[in-house]
């Protein structure tokens, strides 16, 4: 059975969560040399599980506020559906169907680019595309205007 993407992400976190653990106790160990060389170097590292938990915790809420606005387009019916494009043995879309397909995509965001629905769906497109960064900018300016 193939785990859930929240499933992944939670273990992830967990994992996460002990290494800062562990990383947090070597800073510390740095500190408590009394050297300014180990005192600069375990400020260092004890910045680094704070930043960590600041990007997985921002991380998290992009997921969850997608997958809201992904239970609304479900709830009205017209949350995307590609399962109807060919596929690779891989199981990704075949890329000449995904590129077709997003730019259909690419034409309802220009016809209304203040409908969060349209470029929730580009931001799909871009994903079946195998572009995950303009994904996650257009799934952000999906969240912005919704």
């Amino acid at each position: 059975m193939r785990p859930s993407a929240r499933t992944t992400a939670l273990l992830l976190t967990a994992v996460l969560v002990v290494y800062f653990v562990l990383l947090s106790g070597r800073a510390i160990a740095l500190i408590e040399t009394g050297t300014a060389v180990g005192i600069g170097l375990g400020v260092g590292v004890l910045l680094l599980p704070f930043i960590g938990c600041w990007v997985a915790y921002t991380s998290i809420q992009f997921g969850l506020r997608t997958e809201q606005l992904a239970k609304r387009l479900a709830a009205e019916g017209t949350l995307p559906d590609t399962s109807d494009l060919p596929r690779m043995p891989s199981g990704r879309v075949d890329r000449a169907a995904a590129d077709a397909w997003f730019e259909e995509r690419r034409s309802e965001v220009e016809a209304a680019p203040e409908d969060w629905r349209a470029w929730f769906r580009l931001a799909h497109g871009y994903d079946i595309a195998g572009d995950r960064r303009r994904a996650r900018e257009a799934m952000r300016k999906a969240l912005e205007l919704s």
